[in-house]
């Protein structure tokens, strides 16, 4: 299906974008990459194989001419964050996400690409205290501390229906990815999601190690490797607009997830939890019985693999995490 099509990645610098950009190149694909980090980290983390743009999608013009002889697009432009970034920086999440993501899909609309891929997210979810099923999204609004992203995370799927239904295009695919960690991941610890933080702060040395919250939160993980295999998938054999959970389906709590960091880092610390501090929904778990019945999708490594995995990657590409986290910083 790749072999010898020209595809776009939005985002294609990030956490998902360059693992998924390497895998399509060896699928045989003509990949470009529109972004806006700078040509040279571009060319250390894609290679000099891949077109790369230094593009801001919030301009209509710019998402023109990047869709422009495409035939696939993956729209991975996402801002992630912490709790406490989903309460404190609303406004910037609310109005350049809805700016990129309306206008790339109506670009991609117009350029007549034959497949899109719209990553939504679990954040666009109610809260419920049992594995959220892909029909169950409109059964509540959103009400977790990230529920102003999720709310924009919806109106992209709505955008898809409303082109298959005035137009008849039927290129867009929806996935909802749980929460994705791994290499490249942000590890600027006052932006950065749980894993990537507990990682950056627990090899820096911090000893007793905190973790907000009491430990109970119920998280859904997927490595980042496996949620582009389930893209792919999704890309390949899913009706248009019909959204597809992608997690790993088992939900593990935060105080797993950090005595994992700590098994697995050189010195190991100390844990010590605060309740004071925001933990965000109870739980936050995806059914998966849609993904393994439509594309045969099962999420392959496990929360220890996937923790191990990327401590690895972190220790030995510590520069790169740190030009990264800059980047990122950069653009708060």
């Amino acid at each position: 299906m790749y072999n010898n099509k020209k595809i776009l990645v939005a985002g294609g610098t990030g956490t998902i974008g360059i693992p998924l950009v390497k895998l399509l190149c060896e699928k045989g694909a003509d990949v470009s990459v529109v972004s806006m980090d700078p040509p040279e980290y571009a060319e250390k983390v894609l290679g000099t194989q891949v077109k790369f743009q230094q593009s801001d999608l919030t301009q209509f013009e710019n998402c023109l001419q990047a869709t422009r002889q495409q035939d696939f697009v993956f729209n991975l432009v996402g801002l992630k964050g912490s709790v406490g970034i989903g309460q404190s920086k609303v406004a910037s999440f609310f109005f350049h996400m809805m700016l990129y993501q309306t206008y790339l899909m109506e670009a991609a609309f117009r350029n007549d690409i034959s497949r899109y891929l719209f990553v939504s997210s679990v954040c666009a979810y109610p809260q419920s205290s049992s594995a959220k099923i892909e029909d169950g999204m409109w059964n509540g609004l959103p009400k977790q501390n990230d529920r102003i992203p999720g709310l924009c995370k919806r109106i992209g799927e709505i955008q898809g229906e409303t082109y298959l239904h005035e137009h008849g295009w039927d290129a867009v695919r929806i996935v909802r990815p749980s929460n994705v960690f791994g290499p490249f991941d942000d590890f600027n610890p006052a932006t950065a999601q749980v894993i990537s933080a507990l990682i950056r702060r627990a090899l820096d040395g911090e000893n007793p190690l905190i973790v907000w919250g009491d430990g109970s939160a119920i998280r859904d993980f997927i490595y980042s490797e496996d949620v582009i295999d389930g893209m792919l998938l999704a890309l390949e054999k899913a009706p248009a607009c019909t959204p597809i959970n992608l997690g790993s389906g088992s939900g593990v709590t935060i105080r797993q997830v950090a005595e994992v960091v700590a098994k697995h880092t050189p010195v190991p610390p100390r844990l010590e939890w605060d309740p004071s501090k925001p933990s965000g929904d109870p739980i936050r778990l995806l059914s998966m019985k849609r993904a393994q019945e439509l594309i045969g999708f099962k999420a392959k490594t496990s929360i220890d693999d996937g923790i191990q995995k990327t401590i690895q990657w972190y220790l030995e590409n510590t520069e790169l995490a740190q030009k990264r986290r800059n980047l990122l910083h950069g653009r708060t």
